[in-house]
């Protein structure tokens, strides 16, 4: 029997820890997976374990010298001479013990999503372990090894001969899903982002529309510091909308982010958790619309893993299960299991205290700015007209 959705998960992806100290951090994972369980908003029979990603797999997309180097690396046979090259023993992405099995297990969980989906076996199907869209093709970035959006990209062309639009909320631009498939015309991306002159990676701009027959299909919308959710949904959804409509495509991959939050610590946005009710939301609308209901969800980024993710990530899953958006005070148990582990007082509440920050003085300005933006990225299906 077809299940609405499936959430993938063992307790090996956690073994994707860079340091007890790194920005990125797992846990988040848990933290979520408990909030939904006290929810009574999923079940064991939800739950479907990752598998690892073979290495033909993982060649889908990257180099095999690379691969290579990942493997010794997570036996300590990689200097940092060596390993700079290739992006990792870097402060942002460090080696650490078994690095190729851990990465590889997270590719893994987003192609048994994949299959899940494509196979019939679940409608949506939500992979948090995933979403690390900065690894490239040979090299390591941005707390990200393998790049599992890339590869399941790859392997849904391979095996399922689908056309996909990859659509990216987070904060950072996704620089290495949109470089793998730039000159490729059947996969479109989408990316939300903070604008790059503050921010890492630096790049995402609207002049980034892809190559050769790809040209087109890559969409850019570099919002400014400080965007606040009106401006940032209106964007989401007309580009979600206009987007999706031109290139029909055959599955939706979402990379859900949790970093465009006030609460941050490594970005400049001002959202609130009115985002990541809508974002998912729109999603599974979308994919009824066009994908026959084929939507595959990862996580992303998200460093505030107390007070934003587990509430952010699980407005995901109430989509996918078609719930109504929770409302009012978290579980009581929930916040007493974890309250005194965190380093900050935990939100009780679904909703975000009100006001949450002080008025933004350029509101208008910055609002104007995305406006055009938008309308940039945007003139090439609007204006030109072309066709798919």
């Amino acid at each position: 029997m077809k299940k609405d959705a499936v959430f993938i998960f063992s307790e090996e992806q956690l073994g994707y820890s860079f340091s007890d100290t790194h920005p990125f951090n797992q846990k988040r994972i848990v933290l979520t997976l408990d909030l939904l369980k006290n929810m009574h908003a999923i079940h064991d029979k939800d739950i479907v374990a990752p598998r690892i990603a073979t290495d033909e797999e993982l060649l889908l997309v990257h180099e095999p010298k690379f691969v290579e180097i990942v493997k010794q690396a997570g036996k300590g046979e990689v200097g940092p001479e060596v390993g700079s090259v290739y992006g990792i023993g870097t402060e942002d992405t460090p080696i650490f013990s078994n690095m190729h099995e851990a990465s590889a297990m997270l590719v893994g969980g987003t192609l048994t999503a994949v299959d899940e989906v494509m196979q019939n076996r679940a409608r949506y199907a939500l992979n948090l372990g995933g979403g690390l869209h900065h690894g490239f093709q040979g090299k390591a970035s941005g707390f990200c090894v393998y790049n599992d959006s890339s590869v399941a990209i790859r392997y849904l062309q391979k095996n399922y001969n689908a056309s996909v639009l990859y659509i990216d909320t987070d904060a950072h631009h996704g620089d290495g899903v949109q470089w793998t498939f730039y000159d490729d015309p059947d996969v479109c991306t989408l990316s939300i982002h903070e604008t790059g002159r503050y921010l890492f990676p630096g790049t995402g701009h609207v002049t980034e529309r892809g190559n050769g027959k790809g040209y087109g299909t890559s969409f850019n919308f570099p919002i400014d510091a400080f965007t606040e959710d009106e401006s940032f949904l209106s964007i989401y959804e007309t580009a979600f909308r206009e987007v999706a409509e031109w290139f029909k495509p055959d599955v939706i991959l979402t990379q859900n982010g949790a970093d465009a939050h006030y609460f941050d610590p490594l970005t400049h946005l001002y959202g609130t958790m009115e985002i990541y009710k809508e974002i998912p939301r729109l999603a599974r609308e979308l994919a009824e619309e066009y994908c026959e209901g084929r939507w595959i969800a990862v996580g992303g980024g998200g460093y505030d893993i107390w007070r934003v993710v587990p509430r952010a990530w699980s407005h995901i899953w109430y989509a996918m299960k078609q719930l109504p958006a929770p409302t009012g005070r978290l579980p009581e148990a929930w916040l007493n299991k974890w309250q005194s582990e965190a380093p900050v007082p935990l939100i009780e509440t679904w909703e975000d205290p009100n006001p949450l920050y002080k008025p933004i003085p350029r509101k208008l300005e910055i609002e104007e700015k995305n406006a055009q933006v938008m309308d940039r990225s945007l003139h090439y299906i609007r204006s030109e007209q072309q066709p798919r």
